[in-house]
Order: C-alpha cells, then structure tokens, then sequence
C-alpha cells in the first residue's frame, strides 16, 4: 500500500470485487496513470459503474461505419471485444446501434458487460419514456450510464436541468448507475464541470486536436477539473474519427491520453477484430512506457 491512501485501497478493492464477477483480472486504481491493460476494470468517480479502461465506440460517422457490418459481422466484433476483456460498450440513440447490441449480447450474463448510452431529449417526459424505450431496445433492467448527448450550448447547465432531474430520479428508481454528459464545443464544454450531479463526463481528447472542443491542453484542464470533482471522466475521439494515419500516431495519443491521470477509460470507434488487439498491444505498451519514465 505504499503511496496509496486507504480511501484510495478500499475503493481498490470494491472494484476489485466487481472485476472478478464480470470475469476482469486486474483492477485498475483512480485515473488512467495507473492501468496496465485495456482490460483492466475502473470506478467512474463516486459511482458503482465499472466499465474496463478500453470501450468499444458504436457511433463511428454516426454509427454508419458500425451498422455497415450487419447483425453477424458486428456481433462478431463485440464478442471478440468480451473475448479479449472488453466488456464496455458505447452507444447512443442516435448510432442505431441498441438493436444490434442486444442481438450481439444476447445470451451473454449481464455482469460480463457494461452499456453506455446516451439521450438527445430536451424535454423531462421524452428523456423519461427514452430510458424505458432503451431498456426493452437493449433488454436490461438496468443502463450502466446514461448521457445527456451532444450539448453545444453555454447555458446547456440550466436549460437541461430538467432532463437531468429525470435522470437522477431513473438513478435512485436503479435504472441507470451513473448520470452524464457529452459537450460538442468548447462553449459548451466549459461550464461542464461547475455542472451540480453529475457523475460522468464523456470528452473528445487526443494531442493532434482532432474532432475537439479546444485545444489539447485547455480540455486537459477542464478534465482535470472535472476529475478533481470526483467524476468519471471518459476519453472519446482518441484516435480521431477514424483512427489516425498510422500506428505510430495511434501509439502516441494512447500515450498522452494515460499519460494525463484525469482519464479512467475512453472509447474508440472499432469495425475490425485486429483493431481492438493493436489497441489493446499499444495500451500494454504505453503503459510500460509511462511507468519506467
């Protein structure tokens, strides 16, 4: 337990617990600076949602690229991702993806995977009646996460209140585990964190400045605040849309991504099996390298 708080080793070890019941067998500490694999299994800030550091993305060009690969390529694609130790997938009602998921995931115990999904509703009595449509759309009783997607407003803070008390109520009824956010713009990126309740933010980040709401080092700064907090901070757009030139690059932005110590995981938009095995090489690798420096 050197250097660890005994805050820090109990936290530790209750998602210890949750890594063994979905199959993980590394735990991954607070803050992308201390994982090993893309395997390894994390607490989103004050929550009981427990995603692996690696996601699978379902929202590629909009989830185009995801639904190209039918009902049996993508399914393919999502159990290998649950073969390797990713048990976390990222939709939203916009993707399209739900049904496909539930076609991928079926049969597949509910503790061997985590689902994140995301609403575009503004008004309270959509957002409620789009947690119980995805509910029977992904067949679970429960939603690991749920955003509030794509606000590009400054003023979002209060004009989606509402929604966001419709989803803390779906919180406290056990119908979604943990309540967030997802910010297209810097205008609406920044005033995130002064956000009250939330427990989730979900960021595009990466050094290139691809497909981002400001400048590498100013979202930086907000997520380090956003993790300050206590919330779960998720990376998105790690490789860009779709996916970098090279390997070279994709190393790079793994790289800086855990090298931040804000991150707990992110997701990245995979079509491809031996997509998620480089991945998962390069996060190995980047790990060992951020260590031993």
């Amino acid at each position: 337990m050197a250097g660890q708080s005994r805050r820090q080793f109990l936290t530790g070890m209750a998602a210890a617990g949750a890594a063994a019941m979905a199959g993980g067998d590394v735990l991954a500490g607070s803050g992308s600076k201390n994982v090993i694999h893309g395997s390894d299994v994390v607490t989103l800030g004050k929550t009981d949602a427990r995603p692996t550091v690696l996601g699978l993305g379902t929202g590629t060009i909009g989830g185009r690229e995801q639904r190209a690969l039918g009902t049996e390529g993508f399914t393919k694609l999502v159990r290998h991702c649950l073969d390797r130790g990713v048990r976390y997938m990222d939709t939203a009602d916009r993707y399209l993806t739900h049904v496909y998921l539930r076609a991928a995931l079926k049969g597949v115990p509910r503790h061997k995977y985590y689902i994140q999904t995301k609403t575009p509703a503004k008004h309270p009595a959509v957002a409620r009646a789009d947690i119980e449509r995805y509910r029977r759309e992904l067949r679970t009783d429960y939603l690991d996460s749920v955003l509030m997607h794509c606000m590009t407003r400054p003023d979002w803070p209060e004009k989606m209140r509402p929604v966001l008390d419709v989803l803390l109520e779906e919180k406290e009824k056990g119908h979604i585990k943990a309540v967030g956010v997802s910010c297209h713009g810097w205008k609406a990126l920044a005033p995130s964190a002064a956000c009250p309740d939330l427990d989730v933010h979900l960021v595009r980040t990466n050094p290139f400045e691809l497909k981002m709401d400001g400048k590498p080092k100013d979202v930086a700064h907000e997520m380090q605040k956003m993790h300050d907090k206590g919330r779960g901070v998720i990376g998105m757009k790690i490789y860009g849309e779709t996916g970098l030139e090279n390997k070279k690059q994709r190393f790079e932005s793994l790289k800086y991504v855990l090298g931040l110590g804000s991150v707990d995981c992110f997701t990245i938009g995979f079509s491809k099996p031996e997509q998620v095995d480089e991945t998962l090489d390069l996060i190995e690798q980047a790990s060992k390298e951020l260590t031993s420096s």
